[in-house]
């Protein structure tokens, strides 16, 4: 049974149109023109337990829109949400306590206070019993590896070190669901597949249902199997991302790498369709079920090869192709 359920969910934003200058400015005080914008358009989508779900889409898509709903920091303008059984805008207590958001441009942290001074208070917050406390923090801790900084003031670590420990805040009372938006944002190569190695354990290892954003398609092709891709507010992809990728990639990448005097593009030209060139490297974009039989003439042709690797098509081109699409 699902545990998120979203049908036909839709928020609508009003605002009003300011004109420049003081004169308008002045006449806004009497009149003022109110217009709306819609940033989701009745979406529908299901998440089962345990899942770890990426969703996609460029600014302004609907993403943290619908986080905001499902976590019930707003109030959809139509449709339903449920979450573990509750509606979220609701705002339960008993719902409050079974989820978290981590947004990677907010802070939850008290940023002249050491990390472990917010834990204390999320401790209060969620009524987590003094052992549960201790038992989650000494295994988050380790998990993380920031045993040595919980005493220093949250303002003094690197962005990195401060999303871990925006981690560990937002687990400390164990949700069952955890909503991140952007956790990896700004962080640095090193800092970003460290975040991801805790996600993806901690998923695997607790089975926490996760909804991830990120503009990051590392993030995506390393954490999720399934995506939800959102564009101006409307679903245009649910399923598998292995499915995506052979749907709108039906080829794959071949990078072959020569010695000696290398390879002319005429020459390059004859295993099939040449993506980029220069002497001594190409790129062939060659359909899925030929791939091994392309490697395999390359392999044996009279060229001096040095090495050939398959690739898949990187997922930023797979997602500009769906927009693509969608707007034609």
């Amino acid at each position: 049974m699902p545990i998120i359920e979203v049908k036909n969910l839709t928020k609508v934003y009003d605002y009003y149109k300011k004109q420049p200058g003081l004169i308008a400015s002045i006449k806004s005080l009497f009149k003022r023109e109110k217009l709306f914008t819609e940033a989701v358009k009745a979406i529908n989508f299901n998440i089962d337990e345990g899942e770890l779900v990426g969703f996609l889409g460029p600014n302004g898509a609907g993403k943290t829109t619908t986080l905001k709903m499902l976590s019930g920091i707003l109030h959809p303008s139509s449709g339903e949400a449920t979450v573990l059984g509750f509606t979220p805008h609701k705002r339960q207590k008993e719902y409050q306590k079974q989820f978290a958001l981590v947004m990677g441009q907010k802070n939850q942290l008290w940023w002249d206070l050491p990390a472990m001074e917010s834990f204390i208070l999320n401790k209060e917050i969620y009524e987590v019993s003094e052992s549960d406390f201790k038992h989650n923090l000494d295994e988050l801790v380790e998990l993380l590896d920031i045993k040595d900084i919980l005493d220093i003031q949250v303002r003094k670590l690197s962005l990195g070190q401060r999303m871990k420990c925006e981690l560990v805040a937002a687990l400390l009372h164990r949700p069952k669901i955890l909503f991140l938006d952007e956790p990896t944002i700004g962080l640095d190569v090193v800092a970003q597949k460290n975040i991801r190695d805790f996600i993806k354990k901690y998923n695997k290892e607790k089975k926490t249902t996760i909804i991830l954003t990120s503009h990051y398609m590392d993030d995506i092709r390393e954490l999720c199997k399934r995506v939800v891709i959102i564009d101006h507010g409307k679903i245009i992809y649910d399923g598998l991302l292995d499915d995506l990728i052979k749907r709108y990639a039906p080829q794959k990448i071949l990078k072959v790498t020569f010695n000696g005097q290398g390879i002319t593009k005429k020459e390059a030209e004859i295993f099939g369709k040449v993506a980029k060139y220069n002497q001594y490297e190409i790129e062939l974009e060659v359909g899925r079920d030929e791939v091994k039989d392309v490697a395999k003439n390359i392999l044996s042709s009279e060229f001096p090869v040095d090495d050939i690797m398959i690739d898949e098509v990187d997922i930023d081109e797979v997602i500009r192709k769906i927009f693509k699409e969608e707007h034609q």
